[in-house]
C-alpha cells in the first residue's frame, strides 16, 4: 500500500532543509542510484536521497581510510543514531541533517528501518576481512548491504493496491539487490583486491582457476577468466530475471525508477560480458547518454510490461 506524505506547504523548513542536504549528496555521489530516483514524485524522491545519505555515510565509514578500531567506534555511533530514529527521538532541529529527514520520511513511509542494521552488519563483515567460501556464503553479506536496501526501498515505493502476489514483493526486491551487487562485485575486482578484499566465492575461484587473486590488469596465468566472469555473469542475469517481477507490482513512476537503476546494472553487465578482462583493467561505467535512455525507457514502462508478459506466458 503507498503510503500518504504531505506536501511541501506542510513540511517544516529545517525538514525541508534537511532533505535539500541529502538531496545534494545523492546528486554528487550517487552516479547510478540518482537517475532512477530522479523519476519518482518529490516526496518519495527525498525519502529516497534520505536512505541514500544514510547508507553512504555507512558505506563511507567501511570505506574510508581511518583505522579499523575507529571505524567500528564510527559505526557503533552510526548505530546508535538510527536507534534515536526507529524510537521516534530524533528532533527537527536537530544537527544531524540526514537523521532529520531519514526520522520525517520514516515516519510518513512503512520503512522496515532494521534493514540499516543490516547495512551497518554487512559493513563490520567487511572490517572483519571475511570471506565467502560458496555463493550461499556470498548471499549473506550481498542480502545486508543490498538486498537490505531493496527492501528499504520498497517501503519508499509500496505496491499497487490490489497488485496480484504482492505479499513477495519484499523478496523480488531482495533478490533485486543481490543482482545489482553481484554486478557491482564483477565490476570492481580489481579494485576490492587493490583493498585486500575478495567477495567471490572461493570455490568458483577454484574451479576457473583464479584462485592467485586479481592484482594486475591480467587475469592470473593460465586460469579461464573469461569462464568465470561469465559464470556470475549468468548468476546476475537468473537473479535480475527474478527480481523483476517486482515491477509490475509498482505504480508507473516507482516501477520506472527500479527500471531505470536495474537497467543501468543490466547495460553494465552486458558490457563485462562481452570484455572481461576490462574490469581488470580499470571501471566499467556507462555514459550519461546510455544511462538516460534507460530512465526514459523505464519512465515509459518498457520494462514492466516485458516482464508482465513473460509472467502471464509462463502461468499459461
Amino acid at each position: 500500500m503507498i503510503g500518504s506524505v504531505e506536501s511541501s506547504a506542510n513540511t517544516s523548513a529545517p525538514v525541508l532543509a534537511a532533505y535539500s542536504y541529502c538531496e545534494a549528496v545523492t546528486g554528487q555521489q550517487a552516479r547510478n542510484f540518482a537517475y532512477g530516483i530522479r523519476l519518482l514524485p518529490t516526496p518519495k524522491r527525498r525519502a529516497m536521497s534520505a536512505l541514500y545519505a544514510f547508507s553512504r555515510r555507512v558505506d563511507d565509514i567501511g570505506d574510508g581510510v581511518l583505522a579499523d578500531d575507529v571505524k567500528v567506534a564510527r559505526l557503533d555511533e552510526t548505530r546508535a543514531v538510527l536507534a534515536r530514529i526507529q524510537d521516534g527521538a530524533v528532533d527537527e532541529d536537530d544537527t544531524d541533517p540526514v537523521a532529520v529527514a531519514l526520522a520525517h520520511a520514516a515516519r510518513r513511509f512503512p520503512i522496515p528501518l532494521g534493514g540499516l542494521d543490516e547495512l551497518i552488519d554487512g559493513v563490520q563483515m567487511d572490517l572483519r576481512g571475511e570471506t565467502y567460501e560458496t555463493w550461499d556464503d556470498l548471499k549473506v553479506y550481498c542480502r545486508c548491504v543490498a538486498g537490505a536496501i531493496g527492501r528499504l526501498s520498497l517501503g519508499v515505493f509500496g505496491t499497487e493496491p490490489g497488485a496480484r502476489g504482492a505479499e513477495r514483493a519484499p523478496e523480488y526486491a531482495d533478490t533485486l539487490g543481490l543482482a545489482l551487487q553481484l554486478t557491482n562485485i564483477l565490476r570492481d575486482v580489481r579494485e576490492d583486491a587493490e583493498g585486500g578484499r575478495t567477495y567471490l566465492p572461493a570455490d568458483d575461484l577454484a574451479k576457473f582457476g583464479c584462485s592467485a587473486g586479481f592484482d594486475g590488469p591480467t587475469p592470473p596465468e593460465g586460469s579461464d577468466f573469461a569462464g568465470l566472469v561469465h559464470f556470475e555473469v549468468r548468476r546476475a542475469r537468473a537473479l535480475f530475471a527474478e527480481g523483476y517481477r517486482l515491477l509490475p507490482m509498482l505504480d508507473r513512476r516507482s516501477g520506472a525508477c527500479v527500471a531505470a537503476m536495474a537497467g543501468i546494472y543490466r547495460r553494465l553487465l552486458d558490457r563485462i560480458e562481452r570484455d572481461p578482462e576490462a574490469v581488470l583493467r580499470g571501471r566499467v561505467s556507462l555514459p550519461g547518454r546510455e544511462k538516460a535512455y534507460v530512465a526514459v525507457r523505464g519512465l515509459s514502462g518498457l520494462d514492466a510490461r516485458h516482464v508482465t508478459r513473460r509472467t502471464v506466458r509462463r502461468r499459461a
